[in-house]
């Protein structure tokens, strides 16, 4: 509290006391004059809180959990009660003030966060206040107005009987509330003013301006209840608030800051007025509220409380508000109307329409409150009692609004129609090619919580965490999080059919790659006479290949992966997957990868644990330079963590979203084919994308890709997978091939298949944005996905407007170098120095200028 003092008021009854000194902002009544009730808080003014005192009476539990639950902010109680009361029912200690037996504080309440009430002055009251973060009362029945200056003045909070304090600068036989107020006031400044900020009352609290204090003018304000300040012209008058211009204040409560050298006064305006001497004004800063006299102050709900208040009394004769305010019908109806468009709103997942909707929900609900005489601060103050409870009730809705079980009837089973939703002339529909193009919303913010954790852990507990983190998120318990090469051959068991696929695969791949070295290991280019500049690469030495365990077995991205990284000569590389949740191994054919690749070890880990372990490193985890893979919105948040921590100083390949699929197709095309392209990125997962843009299609071939859609999903493993991709999949019809082009450019697909008439005279001068291009009606996806030499580790959510896929540039880094020749000072010298000097860098012109002089060239 920032007043210095706490009014007892005793009876509750003596409501003229608690009006009176409600500017201070508490008050303290005795349990015994205190009868709780659901309305019991609403009664005492919205900017009051109500302390209760239960040191003289026997209390339990239950009592103090009532007195919490129906907005009593604090109560007082004994050190004797402390455990049986607070600490065993693990209560918010905030929400206490204890009354100490002794000057001997306990641990357990000097590391919580009660308040703390001494009867006599403690000696060493410094270390109970904790730097203005703790309030200790002292509470004696002898105070005066001498002792009451001298304890405030030490830190203390004087807890005195209304009977005893005054309004009044000076009283006899009373403690003046001003006086104590101002005494524990300071200020730099010369005049000795304080600096003052005004605001509204409840429920907006706006600030209106910023005026000055004195000591005087103070006493003058707490004392009338009125708004009275020092003014800086004459010093030797006090500014009372309206005195000329009838913009008059009510005082309705008083404080100071922190530091005791800024005061806030919170008042209310007369109606209809403003702070401003600025007519149009409601505040200091050019708010130009007043020049719309129908309408209320501040913003948002406040805004449209006062508003709505003025509208009752005075709306326009046939207006919607009147009626509103008129015909209770209607505004019951409007009511369960906006309600009910809220809810279908959120069922359907639209933020947006979940904001509008609430908005005009609340609107009608302001209404409905204003129409009975309720305005929003009575609203919010007990939105305040209700935050303040402490135990919670079940929150079950009454019968009347449950859901009602019926019996349970056997149903048919509902099965898929496997249907992209076909949008007609895409080309010219914003709309639904706004809907067919947006990927799903990534919350980062809600993601990076929860894996935030995940990576502090693995920085803090290195190998143990791995442990642990597999054995909760795996249910696999390890000894060890890394398996270390030379594999163990139990661990490679598999097919001679399946290794002599993956040799095949990585033979292509290894040729792909190794043909896009550089020819030139170190090219240089002579820019000038006698300048020669070069360029030449270098591998990245450590590499983390992130091969994910998910809902299918990938050891196709282990060799896309590690093949561009052993031809680029990465010195050491690191894989990393995560151990079957059935048998608690590595995928053998993902071992055998990373045997064939040379990998250096492999962590037994997936998800944010495992990104974290190769970017900080463990005891067991060699620290990685750069970190390449894909995996679920846990890995991605995570590896987009990495690269922006300077802790980790580690890279990654691309940020990733859910796999995506763009086929543009006319009408040769085989509708077959068509279907298994779109299925085979279907059934990566739900939130899968597939688009087909069909080029000038008749109707009857637009329902043959239906029909081979239905049929060749229907018989898939994954069918209920494929089916739920597809509800959010889309066919867009376009009339030309070069429409067909600017729609897939703007989507940018991690996939392109071009199954269209003479598709090879399209690339590369139609293709702008691409993860990779399928070329012709035999160039399905699944053949760069394996083994057609191609990389499958591609940019998705629209990145391939800006990033490349996986390729060997990926995994080096190509450094600079340049040779200058006394001819090549003399050729670029002078350029130098003069740069240098225009930009104020004078040992840069320098270097050069000593150089050149020594040579005699200047």
């Amino acid at each position: 509290m920032s007043f210095p003092v706490l009014p007892f008021v005793d009876p509750v009854v003596d409501k003229e006391a608690i009006q009176k000194f409600s500017f201070i902002g508490n008050v303290l009544l005795p349990l015994k004059s205190v009868q709780i009730s659901k309305y019991f808080a609403s009664q005492f003014p919205h900017h009051l809180e109500v302390y209760v005192d239960a040191e003289d009476e026997p209390i339990d539990i239950d009592k103090v959990i009532e007195l919490l639950n129906n907005g009593v902010s604090r109560v007082f109680i004994n050190e004797s009660d402390v455990e049986s009361i607070i600490f065993s029912n693990d209560l918010p200690t905030s929400r206490f003030a204890v009354r100490l037996s002794s000057d001997d504080v306990s641990e357990a309440l000097l590391n919580s966060q009660v308040s703390f009430v001494l009867t006599k002055v403690h000696p060493d009251i410094k270390s109970l206040i904790n730097n203005g973060n703790r309030t200790v009362y002292y509470d004696a029945p002898s105070i005066g107005e001498k002792s009451a200056l001298e304890l405030v003045s030490q830190g203390y909070t004087p807890i005195i009987s209304s009977k005893k304090l005054t309004l009044l600068a000076l009283e006899t036989g009373k403690i003046s509330v001003s006086e104590l107020f101002v005494s524990t006031l300071n200020t730099d400044r010369s005049d000795g003013l304080y600096t003052t900020l005004i605001t509204s009352p409840a429920p907006s609290y706006t600030a209106l301006g910023v005026v000055y204090s004195s000591k005087a003018s103070l006493k003058a304000a707490i004392a009338e209840k009125v708004g009275v300040y020092q003014s800086r012209r004459r010093p030797d008058r006090l500014w009372y608030k309206g005195q000329t211009s009838g913009a008059t204040q009510k005082l309705v409560k008083i404080e100071k800051d922190c530091d005791s050298d800024i005061v806030k006064f919170i008042v209310e305006q007369k109606v209809g007025s403003g702070f401003c001497h600025l007519e149009s004004n409601y505040t200091c800063f050019h708010d130009g509220q007043l020049d719309n006299k129908d309408e209320g102050f501040g913003i948002g709900l406040s805004k449209l409380d006062s508003t709505l208040a003025k509208r009752k009394e005075s709306a326009p004769e046939g207006s919607y508000t009147q009626r509103l305010f008129n015909d209770e019908k209607l505004l019951i109806s409007k009511l369960k109307e906006e309600l009910d468009e809220l809810i279908e709103a959120g069922q359907n997942k639209d933020t947006n329409e979940v904001a509008w909707e609430s908005a005009d929900l609340f609107y009608f609900a302001m209404v409905w409150a204003v129409k009975h005489g309720v305005r929003l601060a009575d609203i919010e103050k007990n939105l305040d009692i209700k935050s303040k409870k402490v135990t919670r009730r079940k929150g079950d809705a009454k019968p009347a609004y449950q859901e009602k079980e019926l019996p349970k009837i056997p149903a048919e089973p509902v099965l898929p129609d496997y249907k992209l939703q076909i949008i007609e002339n895409a080309h010219n529909n914003e709309k639904g090619l706004q809907k067919a193009l947006s990927r799903p919303v990534q919350k980062t913010s809600d993601i990076m919580k929860l894996v935030l954790p995940i990576i502090q852990q693995v920085q803090k507990d290195g190998d143990d965490a791995l442990i642990q983190l597999t054995a909760k998120f795996d249910g696999v318990k390890l000894d060890s999080p890394v398996l270390n090469a030379p594999f163990p051959q139990e661990l490679m068991n598999i097919s001679q059919e399946m290794k002599e696929a993956i040799d095949l695969s990585i033979s292509n791949i290894e040729k792909f790659h190794s043909a896009q070295l550089p020819k030139d290991p170190f090219m240089t280019v002579e820019t000038a006479p006698g300048v020669y500049c070069s360029r030449f690469a270098k591998p990245i030495e450590n590499v983390g290949l992130y091969v994910p365990g998910g809902t299918a077995v990938l050891p196709s991205t282990a060799m896309m992966l590690g093949v561009p990284a052993k031809v680029a000569g990465c010195q050491n590389i690191i894989v990393a997957s995560p151990p079957s949740k059935q048998t608690g191994k590595l995928t053998p054919e993902v071992v055998y990868v990373a045997h064939k690749i040379g990998a250096k070890s492999i962590v037994l880990a997936g998800g944010a644990q495992a990104v974290a372990a190769m970017a900080y490193g463990t005891e067991s985890v060699l620290k990685c330079d750069k970190i390449l893979g894909p995996g679920n919105q846990f890995v991605t948040a995570a590896k987009m963590h990495v690269q922006n921590d300077t802790q980790a100083l580690c890279s990654i390949d691309m940020p990733a979203g859910p796999s995506e699929v763009l086929v543009i197709a006319d009408d040769k095309a085989d509708a077959d084919f068509v279907a298994s392209d779109l299925l085979s990125q279907a059934e990566h997962g739900v939130d899968s994308q597939v688009i087909l843009i069909g080029v000038n299609l008749s109707k009857q071939k637009l329902n043959e890709f239906e029909e081979a859609v239905k049929k060749q999903a229907e018989v898939l493993p994954r069918k209920d997978i494929v089916a739920k991709c597809l509800t959010h999949s889309f066919i867009l019809l376009v009339d030309t091939y070069e429409q067909a082009f600017e729609l897939s450019n703007k989507y940018a697909p991690e996939h392109l298949i071009l199954q269209i008439e003479n598709a090879p005279s399209y690339v590369p001068d139609y293709v702008q944005n691409a993860g990779s291009v399928f070329v012709g009606a035999l160039s399905p996806e699944s053949c760069g996905d394996y083994s057609s030499g191609t990389n499958h580790t591609l940019p998705t959510y629209g990145y391939a407007k800006q990033y490349s896929g996986v390729n060997t540039a990926t995994f080096q880094k190509f450094i600079t170098s340049q040779e200058v020749t006394e001819k090549g000072l003399q050729s670029i010298g002078k350029a130098v120095m003069t740069l240098a000097e225009v930009e104020g860098l004078e040992a840069h012109r320098n270097a050069v200028n000593v150089r050149m002089q020594k040579l005699g060239l200047i």
